[in-house]
């Protein structure tokens, strides 16, 4: 069957083998589309959400508290301020008037019953229209409080979710730098752009600290505004989701001279290469000699139970659709090891490079895509006749309509995908929704439609 593309974004979806690799991206969303992309407060709000002791307030209507109320599954081993989070609910009247003495209010308030660490305030898009001054009131709160009290510049209308990533980075490297650095190991790091979510970060610095490593900050997942005001200090910063938290660790290393390397810790290759490359970094042969020793106990665990799956997973087909097209790299070479056939790769934010990297990485006819929406996602599983769809919760109905299994790799999932562990939880999830005997029961399957 045809696939439907609009032609506006024609340039935004390459078939492999068919056409010489050439991809647009970075571009607007085009209006009318439904883009699955999410908007600039949404961007800051889930990167900045996991750090704990913080109170997390938005400044605008009560709509955009959709994305306040615990949107994630990243948890704390101690405090759970962040999941309580608030809105000013900016009315009628404060649009016409302002809203800084409702945004003062709030904020005295909840930090004198609250009594946080920090305070994250977001701006959202009619804030920016009405023009209150977010930088000053937090300004004022924060000398009469003696808490930092930190303005997040997220109004919508500003780009993408991206653009949100970094307002959400600028807040934080207000914190950096605040803290002692005082007796930090020189073989440390900071741990960027995991949001621990089913408690995934937890898996990663257990690894860490096996191989001998001071982990000094969790950015943000299962996160601490001390332990982010002394990030400063770490040896080096290991950045997960690149896109999240990229921007960080650029002026991390700018201003305090802290090198940073980029890794995944989804699949058996790239979670075993992630340990080897920080280990490598450090240029101790104790740290690459328990590193071995660690990757080798873990997959002699896991490869047994591995080779069940793919046995009965061979041959399957699955696409895969996520944020950041990081993460994609991983989840193809996690498919290929189970023996299943990724037909369909995507993101709402890839550069340039990503889509290189996804065209080398991907076999003939794979169909790679830029920023989607649901008529062409739906069309794509049709097509492809797809056994499993990989994303998050916008995709999650495309699925289920269609009668695709679908696996959750977004910020709401409860399994921990991560980590040696992670990749049989996902080899797991993937055997378990594919080998459904449900889907005989779709007329697609059962040759009726």
């Amino acid at each position: 069957m045809e696939s439907v593309i609009f032609e506006e974004r024609q340039d935004q979806v390459h078939r492999k083998g068919q056409q010489p690799f050439e991809m647009a991206c970075n571009k607007e969303s085009l209006a009318g589309a439904v883009s699955q992309r999410a908007c600039v407060f949404c961007g800051s709000r889930v990167v900045l959400y996991p750090i704990a002791d913080a109170l997390h307030l938005v400044h605008g209507p009560i709509g955009c508290a959709a994305y306040t109320w615990d949107i994630r599954g990243a948890l704390s081993s101690g405090p759970e301020l962040h999941r309580l989070s608030f809105s000013t609910d900016l009315q009628e009247r404060d649009v016409i008037f302002g809203g800084e003495k409702k945004l003062y209010q709030a904020l005295t308030e909840l930090i004198d019953r609250h009594h946080p660490k920090a305070a994250f305030v977001y701006s959202t898009c009619i804030v920016g229209i009405i023009g209150d001054d977010l930088e000053g009131v937090c300004r004022k709160v924060s000398q009469e409080k003696g808490i930092p009290v930190l303005p997040v510049q997220s109004e919508g209308f500003k780009g993408n979710k991206r653009a949100g990533y970094n307002a959400a980075c600028q807040a934080m490297f207000r914190l950096v730098g605040t803290g002692e650095t005082a007796g930090i190991s020189p073989k440390s790091l900071n741990i960027l752009g995991d949001f621990n979510l089913a408690g995934e970060i937890w898996i990663i610095r257990d690894y860490f600290q096996r191989m001998g490593l001071e982990v000094v900050a969790n950015i943000t997942g299962d996160g601490r505004v001390d332990a982010l005001r002394r990030a400063h200090g770490a040896a080096l910063n290991v950045v997960q989701c690149s896109g999240a938290t990229m921007d960080l660790a650029i002026m991390m290393k700018e201003i305090y001279g802290i090198p940073y390397i980029r890794v995944s810790y989804f699949g058996v290759e790239d979670m075993a290469e992630s340990l080897y490359t920080v280990a490598r970094f450090f240029n101790d042969p104790e740290m690459m000699h328990r590193t071995r020793e660690l990757v080798r106990e873990e997959l002699s665990l896991l490869r047994p139970q591995l080779q069940v799956y793919r046995q009965a997973l061979a041959g399957k087909k699955a696409a895969i659709y996520v944020g950041g097209a990081f993460k994609a790299f991983s989840l193809v070479k996690a498919f290929r090891l189970l023996g299943m056939q990724v037909v369909l790769v995507g993101s709402q934010t890839g550069t340039p490079e990503d889509y290189q990297e996804l065209h080398e990485i991907t076999d003939e006819g794979t169909i790679i895509v830029d920023d989607s929406n649901p008529l062409e996602l739906s069309s794509f599983l049709k097509e492809q006749e797809v056994d499993i769809f990989v994303g998050g919760v916008k995709e999650r109905p495309i699925a289920y309509k269609l009668g695709v299994g679908f696996c959750d790799h977004n910020h709401e999932r409860k399994e921990a995908l991560e980590g040696f562990i992670g990749m049989l939880n996902f080899a797991r999830e993937v055997h378990n929704t594919v080998m459904s005997p449900v889907w005989q029961f779709m007329p697609r399957r059962a040759g009726r439609a």
